[in-house]
């Protein structure tokens, strides 16, 4: 079985994904969270790292686990309980954890945004979404029912989205940015758009969305960022010549 090198791969995503260059939310730790022995013979990608991917991933005999929600967003001690049990999995089976948050989801060809807009057929990418001090996600002009949209999106998710059906039934500007963006709806606004594509937002998001006059499309957290991990993953397996594969621990948010 061909061995990579943790080391060559880390430089190789750094790299492709602007690691140094991304801001992202305090607490993100974008890059290699936990590193291994050093070498890779197989990869797994996940959506979320948590105790429950590790387990999976070393069932899955994986070395290196790439993930879009790392391990750290905070103070990370004390290490008690369910912590030192999930570090004790990682030493004790030699598996790697990189992240990747917001360089993942703003990546122009691997990110979750422009691989979202890809499978809802928007074309002509422009940038949008302002989120610290750079744009992550995109936006496109296009005529398209607000229905068909939605089938769309369902069908790339696997499940039907939650529609807030407060602008027009044909969409002209759609903006798409995955993951939790429903509580910046008057953002989306402001930079033009009739119709927002995301993962998930608040309760007072729906009297939001009415009052701006634009459509929303929930289409899940979860399953609107699975994009981004599998396309790098897959990605390192081309390059690098090792197996990958998806462990998929949907949360229904």
């Amino acid at each position: 079985m061909k061995v990579a090198r943790l080391d060559e791969i880390v430089t190789f995503c750094d790299k492709l994904l602007r690691i140094p260059e991304i801001k992202d939310y305090d607490g993100a730790v974008n890059g290699l969270q936990v590193e291994n022995n050093g070498e890779v013979r197989r990869i797994a990608a996940a959506v979320d790292g948590s105790l429950a991917t590790i387990d999976l991933a070393i069932k899955a005999k994986a070395d290196l686990l790439i993930v879009h929600h790392g391990l750290f967003w905070g103070p990370t001690h004390p290490w008690t309980g369910k912590r030192i049990q999930m570090l004790r999995s990682l030493v004790k089976n030699n598996l790697a954890v990189y992240s990747s948050h917001l360089p993942l989801d703003a990546h122009p060809k691997l990110g979750n945004n422009a691989l979202l807009c890809a499978a809802l057929g928007l074309k002509q990418l422009r940038p949008f979404f302002l989120s610290h001090g750079q744009h992550i996600g995109f936006q496109s002009r296009v005529s398209v029912a607000r229905s068909e949209l939605a089938r769309r999106l369902g069908k790339a998710t696997g499940d039907d989205p939650l529609v807030i059906p407060a602008g027009p039934a044909i969409c002209k500007k759609i903006g798409v940015v995955t993951g939790g963006a429903g509580g910046d709806l008057k953002k989306a606004a402001a930079e033009g758009v009739d119709t927002l594509v995301t993962g998930e937002g608040p309760h007072w998001t729906y009297a939001m969305a009415e009052e701006l006059g634009m459509n929303v499309l929930y289409g899940g957290h979860y399953a609107t960022e699975t994009f981004g991990v599998k396309a790098l993953a897959a990605l390192l397996s081309k390059k690098f010549g090792i197996p990958w594969g998806f462990i998929d621990h949907p949360t229904g948010l």
